[in-house]
């Protein structure tokens, strides 16, 4: 009877354990689960841009005539302080403003999706709802880092150079991709907001443009006057393009009595893209459930 009462005991004080052992497994399965969900629906994405590849003019095309057209453009009346060679100069510049333009490709995307009817099929398999986005996001983060590589490559074919080492410059490119992937999520929100493919494209247009061209990106912001400067100055592309130039090793002319970004830009470059990914994810997946629930 002791022995019956002390097996009983025991059981009674090792049974609560059973269901969290269990949890565990069940969990990493789930977490296993939404990452293969990602990846099917990235792979989807992909596939798209192979079977039409103009899909990528944006960041194929569209790098090399911006890189050719305003070194030699521009450059060809840009005077810089200490004279400094304009092509070191805008490189970075460049760069960040192709990622922020072609950012807009997956609130397109979205939209389309929306409009064609895609995502309700979605709706009927077993998957991770918010797989279509992340897997959209992380799609679009492969092809800025192909952009990247064409604006660095038509870099070196005009004359571009650094004075850093490789990972001063993989770091450049690492701030820039960074600020790549958390626009996403805001023109996510914007995809998914707009009633159409047509109008989250001209919505988008309106809003990049000035953030690409407001900035240091191309010129420097010392002489613009006193109010566009200063809304240039804390333009998070300004930001993002100041620390690239830092990591390159690239002339970068600072305005005086500069505020505060523009005298730490790294710390608002990485202020400016987590912001927006912690505010802008969220929402994405707020308009998401909102636009997929009957």
């Amino acid at each position: 009877m002791t022995a019956t009462t002390l097996t009983s005991s025991n059981r009674k004080a090792t049974s609560p354990q059973w269901p969290a052992e269990a949890a565990e497994p069940r969990a990493l399965a789930q977490v296993f689960s939404r990452m293969r969900d990602v990846a099917v629906m990235t792979r989807r994405n992909l596939v798209h841009i192979a079977r039409e590849p103009m899909q990528l003019s944006d960041v194929t095309v569209q790098p090399v005539l911006f890189t050719v057209l305003f070194i030699y453009v521009f450059g060809a009346g840009m005077s810089l302080p200490g004279g400094a060679s304009y092509t070191q100069f805008a490189i970075a510049g460049l760069l960040t403003m192709n990622l922020v333009t072609s950012s807009m490709g997956t609130g397109i995307g979205l939209a389309t999706d929306l409009a064609t009817g895609m995502i309700e099929r979605f709706r009927t398999l077993p998957m991770w709802r918010a797989s279509v986005l992340v897997g959209r996001t992380i799609s679009d983060l492969l092809s800025a880092m192909v952009c990247s590589t064409i604006v660095a490559v038509t870099g070196l074919a005009v004359g571009w150079r650094t004075s850093h080492g490789m990972w001063s410059v993989l770091a450049g490119f690492g701030v820039a991709l960074l600020f790549s992937y958390a626009l996403t999520w805001p023109t996510a929100c914007l995809g998914l907001f707009a009633k159409a493919p047509e109008s989250a494209m001209s919505i988008g247009f309106v809003l990049i443009f000035p953030l690409a061209f407001v900035s240091n990106a191309l010129v420097p912001t010392r002489h613009m006057p006193s109010w566009l400067r200063a809304i240039a100055d804390w333009n998070p592309v300004s930001s993002v393009t100041s620390e690239v130039r830092n990591l390159f090793g690239n002339p970068n002319p600072l305005p005086a009595n500069s505020s505060w970004p523009v005298v730490h830009p790294l710390a608002a470059a990485l202020v400016w893209s987590i912001g927006l990914i912690v505010v802008c994810a969220p929402l994405a997946a707020y308009l998401f459930r909102n636009r997929t629930t009957d």
